[in-house]
């Protein structure tokens, strides 16, 4: 598969992820209190695998992979920090949705299951579409 058409596959996986992400939300009550309470954090980390393989499609999946988690686990970490400015940043829409809004232990393992699973429709679908 040429890089071209693997940017446009990751480019599309990021905007299905975020509408996942995004319905998620706004039918969370029509979802199981399971998914509601998981799916967001999920979709994210699976957006954010998505992205780190839109910027080094050339590349194995690993970096994406180590990246996804150090940008993740570093969002997360970085909700131990609670000065005016950034809450002001995260009290936005786009804010929180970005940085979040204070640190949960769980939402780590929320962040690894999403990118295993990226990473895993990724190996399947590249596997499938590269036999060619």
């Amino acid at each position: 598969m040429q890089y071209r058409n693997m940017r446009i596959a990751y480019l599309i996986a990021i905007v299905i992820t975020i509408l996942l992400g995004l319905f998620s939300r706004k039918w969370s009550i029509q979802l199981p209190s399971f998914v509601t309470q998981n799916a967001g954090d999920m979709l994210w980390a699976m957006m954010v695998y998505f992205g780190f393989r839109l910027l080094l499609v050339r590349k194995s999946t690993l970096p994406a992979i180590l990246l996804s988690f150090l940008f993740s686990f570093g969002i997360e970490f970085s909700q131990l920090y609670q000065e005016d400015w950034i809450n002001q940043i995260r009290g936005t829409t786009l804010g929180a949705l970005i940085l979040g809004k204070g640190f949960l232990a769980e939402d780590l393992v929320r962040y690894t299951v999403g990118i295993i699973v990226a990473s895993v429709l990724d190996k399947v679908t590249l596997k499938f579409t590269l036999r060619n």
